[in-house]
C-alpha cells in the first residue's frame, strides 16, 4: 500500500505535517519521503465525515415526489418506484451516492437497501470505507421471513469479510414491517456472526400508536424484548421517544442517527432529543437519510441543520454546540460502526478531508469549529482520504462524468417504468 505526505495543513490551530501509511494515520508532526506528498498550505486537515444512515441509491430519486405528505408520498410515488428497481439501476444510484458523499466530505457511510450485490460493487469501486445491508421486511409473512433469512445468509457468506473496509450489517428494517419472530432472528444471527445491526425507530407519533396497539409496548420495547439493543445497533430518527425509553436505549449502548433535513421535511412532528439522549448514555450520531427524503448527502448541510434543529426546538442556543455536533458526526459515528476512525491520531484510520480555507465562507477563522458547522459546505472539501487512498484531489474524482451520465439515465428509465405501468391501469 503506497503512502502519503500530507505537508503544512492546519491542525488544531498549528500548521503540521501528517504522513500515511498501510491505511493509517503513521505520524503527526515529521515528514517523511512518501509515494505521493500532498501540499497543504492553506488547508485544514479533518477527520472524514460518517454518514450513519442513508438509502444510497434512492439518489435515483432526488426531486422525484417532493412537498406530499409522509403517506401520500410513501404509497403513491416512492414504494410504487421502488417496485420498479432493478440491480443495474441500485448499482448506479449507489456510484452517484458514492460520488457525492467523497465529494462532500464524508468517508464511511451506514447504507440499507435493495439488490445488495450492485450496493456492494458501487461502493467497492468507489473506495469509500462502508456498512452495507440487505434491508429485512417480511410483513408478518412466514413465507417471507424465510426468504429474507435466505438471502441475508447467503449475502453473510459472500461478502462477510471479504473487504476490511466493507462490512455487512443485518436490517430488519422496523418493528412495523417486520414480524417478532423475525426480529429475533436478525437478533440472534447478527450475535452468532458478530454483525452490525441497523433499523428505524420511533420516526413518527403514528408508528409509536400503532405499535403500543398492536403489541402492549414502544417500538424501543419491543426491540428489547427481542433480543436487538445492543452497542452493535444503529437506529434511525428516535425523534418519538419517552424518558424511560431514553435511558433504557442508554444502558445497553445503543446509537442513534439524527436524520434531522428529512424529520423536518417529512414534518415528524418532533426533534431527536440530543441532550436527554447524550445524558443517558447514548451514542448520538449523524445520518442524512436517503436522497428522496433530504435531497442531498452532504453531511456539512446535515450537521448545520442538527444543530439549528436543536437549538429551535428546545429554545435552547446552547444545545449541540458546534464541537459536540462535529464529534456526532466523526468519532460517535465511527464507534458506532466500530472502527478506529474519525479522529486525527496516530494509528487511526486514514480517512480524512482537507479543507480550503482560502474562500468566503471560511474567511475570517475566529473559531474553525464553528465555521465548519455554520458556515463551511461539502464545496469546501478540496481532498478526500479513504483507508490511505485518495478518493478526490483539488475537488477531481476519477471518473465522475460516466457516473453523473448513467446515474442520470437509469434515475431517466426508472421513473419511465413506473409511469408506463400506471398508464396501463
Amino acid at each position: 500500500m503506497s503512502s502519503i505526505q500530507i505537508k503544512d495543513s492546519l491542525h488544531n490551530g498549528k500548521k503540521t505535517s501528517l504522513y500515511i501509511e498501510d491505511g493509517l494515520i503513521s505520524e503527526i508532526g515529521k515528514k517523511h519521503d512518501a509515494d505521493e506528498t500532498i501540499e497543504a498550505d492553506g488547508k485544514a486537515i479533518f477527520p472524514g465525515l460518517v454518514n450513519t444512515h442513508t438509502h444510497a441509491a434512492m439518489t435515483l430519486m432526488r426531486g422525484y415526489a417532493d412537498d406530499l405528505p409522509l403517506q401520500d408520498w410513501l404509497s403513491k410515488h416512492i414504494w410504487p418506484l421502488e417496485a420498479k428497481l432493478t440491480e443495474y439501476d441500485v448499482y448506479w444510484g449507489t456510484k452517484l451516492a458514492c460520488l457525492e458523499m467523497i465529494k462532500t466530505g464524508t468517508t464511511c457511510m451506514n447504507d440499507m437497501y435493495w439488490f445488495f450485490d450492485g450496493a456492494y460493487k458501487a461502493a467497492e469501486e468507489s473506495g469509500i470505507r462502508a456498512v452495507l445491508s440487505q434491508v429485512f421486511i417480511d410483513m408478518n409473512d412466514p413465507e417471507r421471513a424465510e426468504k429474507e433469512k435466505k438471502l441475508n445468509e447467503k449475502i453473510v457468506s459472500k461478502y462477510g469479510g471479504k473487504n476490511p473496509n466493507i462490512k455487512v450489517a443485518i436490517s430488519p428494517h422496523a418493528v412495523y414491517t417486520v414480524s417478532k419472530e423475525s426480529l429475533k432472528w436478525c437478533a440472534e444471527y447478527s450475535k452468532e456472526k458478530n454483525l452490525l445491526l441497523h433499523t428505524h425507530l420511533s420516526e413518527t407519533e403514528q408508528e409509536v400508536k400503532d405499535c403500543l396497539k398492536q403489541y402492549g409496548a414502544t417500538p424501543t420495547k419491543v426491540l428489547d424484548e427481542c433480543g436487538l439493543l445492543n452497542e452493535r445497533l444503529m437506529c434511525a430518527h428516535g425523534v418519538w421517544l419517552g424518558e424511560d425509553e431514553k435511558k433504557l436505549l442508554g444502558e445497553k449502548k445503543v446509537s442513534i442517527a439524527h436524520c434531522s433535513t428529512s424529520n423536518k421535511k417529512l414534518a415528524v412532528g418532533g426533534a431527536l432529543d440530543y441532550g436527554g439522549l447524550a445524558q443517558a448514555g447514548v451514542n448520538v450520531c449523524v445520518g442524512t437519510d436517503g436522497c428522496a427524503s433530504n435531497n442531498n448527502l452532504d453531511m456539512f448541510e446535515e450537521i448545520k441543520i442538527s444543530a439549528l434543529l436543536q437549538k429551535h426546538h428546545f429554545n435552547d442556543p446552547t444545545r449541540l454546540p458546534a464541537k459536540k455536533v462535529l464529534e456526532c458526526a466523526t468519532i460517535n459515528g465511527a464507534k458506532a460502526l466500530a472502527y478506529d476512525g474519525g479522529i486525527i491520531r496516530e494509528g487511526a484510520a486514514a480517512d480524512i478531508i482537507l479543507i480550503n480555507l482560502r474562500t468566503p465562507e471560511m474567511t475570517p477563522n475566529h473559531n474553525f469549529e464553528s465555521n465548519m458547522v455554520y458556515s463551511a459546505s461539502g464545496s469546501t472539501v478540496d481532498t478526500t482520504i479513504v483507508a490511505g487512498k485518495i478518493l478526490m484531489k483539488n475537488r477531481v474524482v476519477e471518473g465522475e462524468a460516466e457516473i453523473l451520465e448513467k446515474a442520470g439515465k437509469a434515475a431517466a428509465n426508472l421513473a419511465r417504468r413506473k409511469q408506463h405501468v400506471a398508464s396501463r391501469k
